[in-house]
Formats: C-alpha cells, structure tokens, sequence
C-alpha cells in the first residue's frame, strides 16, 4: 500500500483527491492549513519550510515513506492589477509556487531511495489564456507548469513521474464569489454555453485525473500539462 500526500486536502479539489486516492487504496494524509477530519491530517502552512518538512517527518513517520505528491494547496484572488498589493502579489506566488517547491523537496527522498514516485501538481487552465484580475495567480500557476516539465526531465531517470493538471472552471465558493463581484469576464452560465461539454467542471472531475496519474498504468506519462477543462482552451 503506497503512501500518498495531498496538499491542501482539508477541502476543495485537494479534498476530492484525498477521497479518491483513499478509495484507490492509497495510505493518503492531508496537509493543509486548516484542521481537516482525515485520519491522518498534518496542520501546516506550505510556505514555511520548518512545518512542512515537521509535518512530511510526522506522515514519514506514522505511514511509512511517502511515494505519491499532490500538490493542491492554493490561495486565488482577484484584484486589479494597478491596485494590487505587493504584499497580495508575494502571498499568492508563495502558496501557489514556494509551496510547491517546500513540498517537494521534503517528499522526494523517499521517491529516490524507492526509485518509483509519482508527483501532480494542480495548476490552472488560466495559464494557457491569461486571466484577467488574476495576474499573480497566473503568474504563479505558469511558474508550476515550468517547474513540472524541469522536474520530469530530472527525475525521470530515477523512477519518478511529475505531471501539472490545469483544471477548468470547478464549481466552488472561490467561483460564485468572482461572477458577484463580476470579475469573471461573464457568468458561470456564460462560460458554461462556450465550453464544449456544456457544464462546469466539479472537484472529482480533478481527482479523476490526478489518480490515472499516480497509477501503476501512467508510467509512461511525465511532464505533461494535462488539462481537464470540459474541452475549454485546447
């Protein structure tokens, strides 16, 4: 039985991907900065070094070496960008892109001592199209799709798989809250008449995706981008 962590798993897409991959078979602990009702949850912020790797110690520690990553911890937000705050601009590119380097870094010596690993990285189909009134969340998403393809390169040869998926539009608060205060260039019913599967996409949909990535049969899949976005910016 593997061990697998998910970031950001107290709720959301990380939440859906812990239930799925627990489902599958996997050992799955959560790490998320809020307190989550998994039977094996780490509390900890994914920019700060120290309790990352206390919380990877801790998961090492009581489940055995860690040999699946999902890195879905995220901070999103809307602001005009002549109005967007340096300290907003640093808190998004911390979570959504240092948080990704902390994580693996502390998971991936045990993927090198097993020579098998598995890493996906949840990105954003806004890096493909820009996004207005989120240019730090792109900006940051863009840097993981870099950093997946890097990763992949390097550890290829060592066993180890890192694919990015960028989800489309996923029903959530986060969501709801942009169309009201109409900084999603339209509705969500809007953006659901132009994507090819006529609805918006749901926290499973990515879960879906991110367990095909972590299986024994994806093997052969590395540094891949796959978009699960209802066939929106293909």
């Amino acid at each position: 039985m593997k061990t697998a962590v998910v970031t950001g798993g107290a709720s959301g897409i990380g939440l859906a991907v812990a239930e799925r991959l627990r489902k599958d078979g996997c050992q799955v602990a959560v790490l998320d900065l809020q307190k989550s009702d998994a039977a094996h949850a780490q509390v900890a912020d994914v920019t700060d070094r120290e309790q990352v790797e206390a919380a990877m110690a801790a998961i090492r520690a009581e489940l055995g070496p860690i040999s699946i990553l999902v890195n879905a911890a995220g901070l999103e937000g809307y602001h005009r960008f002549r109005d967007l705050p340096f300290e907003t601009w640093q808190r998004v590119i911390n979570v959504n892109l240092h948080g990704v380097f902390h994580c693996v870094q502390a998971a991936l010596p045990d993927m090198l001592d097993a020579g098998w690993g598995r890493i996906v990285n949840i990105s954003s189909s806004s890096t493909h199209s820009g996004q207005p009134f989120m240019a730090h969340y792109v900006a940051a998403k863009s840097a993981v799709n870099g950093l997946t393809k890097s990763l992949a390169l390097e550890l290829g040869p060592k066993g180890i798989t890192v694919n990015a998926v960028p989800p489309g539009f996923v029903d959530t608060p986060m969501l709801r809250k942009a169309e009201a205060n109409q900084m999603l260039g339209g509705t969500v019913e809007e953006h659901i008449a132009s994507t090819p599967v006529r609805r918006v996409g749901r926290p499973e949909d990515i879960a879906a995706a991110c367990a095909f990535l972590v299986s024994e049969e994806a093997g052969y899949i590395t540094g891949q981008i796959l978009g699960v976005n209802g066939g929106r910016n293909t």
